[in-house]
């Protein structure tokens, strides 16, 4: 991509990082699409103060992604009932549950399989391209700055993660721990975007942004740490694991661009090398080969 003129306002990207890019936003989401709905089943699932969690809900309430029912009057108590916008987030969260599953050992208890109820098949979700139907990887698609998109305008202000132990961290990671180096740092989104069309050294990474030197070297580290970028001397090169996230990355793109539409025109347009027509994404079950919904993924319990 080439670097464009900067503009102030945040284009579909900077906004859903500035909404998604919270570990505890994520995580609430996630408990709400394996049916959360109640203040105390928010609280029984995760390790999180009753403040924190009142914040995120108000927050995905205000967002569109959540929607505050009242179930009772005396005393009067709600629900978080999740809108067309939070239950299409399912792409991003079964592409995240995919890659910890296959390639995050280190969690404390295994993540199960998925199994697609369609087939009655343990899966591994498949992108493919609408256009063509053929599968396609991050190899296969070409991205290129649309009207509203830049660098500059891809990041955030600011995002809502506080500072926290390293063991608070590690706890409130949950079933995601390595995801939320990605997706809960305003910078590190954009940065391993910008290494999947080709920035590899640090200063052009640093010159891409605008960031500081400080933040840069430290996503640049923990990506290399957790197997992401491997480091060779005067570049960073993604690894496997690393080219491995492209589903998570596509999906909240594609989820970005869907619900925040800007007039000018999309921040980013996908290209399927392989037809020549606009990428978009959709998912399906390795087994079957049949699109995905959400409703129809379960998690298989282990015994």
């Amino acid at each position: 991509m080439p670097p464009s003129e900067p503009v102030s306002e945040p284009n579909a990207v900077a906004r859903m990082l500035g909404l998604l890019g919270d570990e505890w936003t994520l995580l609430v989401m996630q408990q709400s699409l394996l049916g959360a709905t109640r203040f105390g089943d928010f609280k029984s699932r995760l390790p999180i103060s009753n403040s924190v969690l009142t914040a995120r809900l108000r927050t995905l309430t205000d967002a569109g992604l959540l929607e505050r029912r009242q179930y009772q009057d005396r005393p009067p108590r709600f629900e978080y009932l999740g809108t067309r916008r939070g239950r299409s987030l399912w792409p991003v969260l079964l592409s995240i549950w995919e890659w910890e599953r296959r390639w995050v050992p280190g969690h404390a208890e295994p993540l199960p399989a998925m199994r697609h109820a369609a087939c009655g098949a343990d899966f591994t979700p498949m992108v493919t391209c609408r256009s063509c139907g053929e599968s396609a990887g991050d190899k296969d698609v070409v991205a290129q700055w649309g009207p509203s998109g830049s660098w500059e305008r891809s990041v955030p202000s600011t995002t809502m993660t506080r500072r926290r132990s390293a063991a608070d961290q590690q706890s409130s990671a949950g079933l995601f721990p390595q995801t939320m180096s990605v997706m809960g740092n305003r910078w590190g989104f954009a940065l391993l975007v910008a290494a999947f069309v080709g920035v590899r050294r640090f200063t052009d990474f640093q010159a891409q942004f605008g960031a500081p030197p400080g933040s840069i070297a430290d996503r640049l580290a923990i990506f290399t740490a957790n197997g992401v970028l491997v480091d060779v001397g005067t570049r960073y090169e993604l690894t496997e694991k690393g080219r491995a996230l492209f589903p998570i990355l596509v999906s909240a793109l594609q989820w970005a661009q869907r619900w925040f539409t800007d007039l000018e025109g999309p921040a980013v347009v996908l290209t399927h090398t392989a037809c020549g027509q606009r990428f978009t994404a959709v998912f399906t079950c390795d087994g079957c080969g049949r699109p995905l919904a959400g409703a129809q993924v379960s998690a298989v319990e282990i015994s």
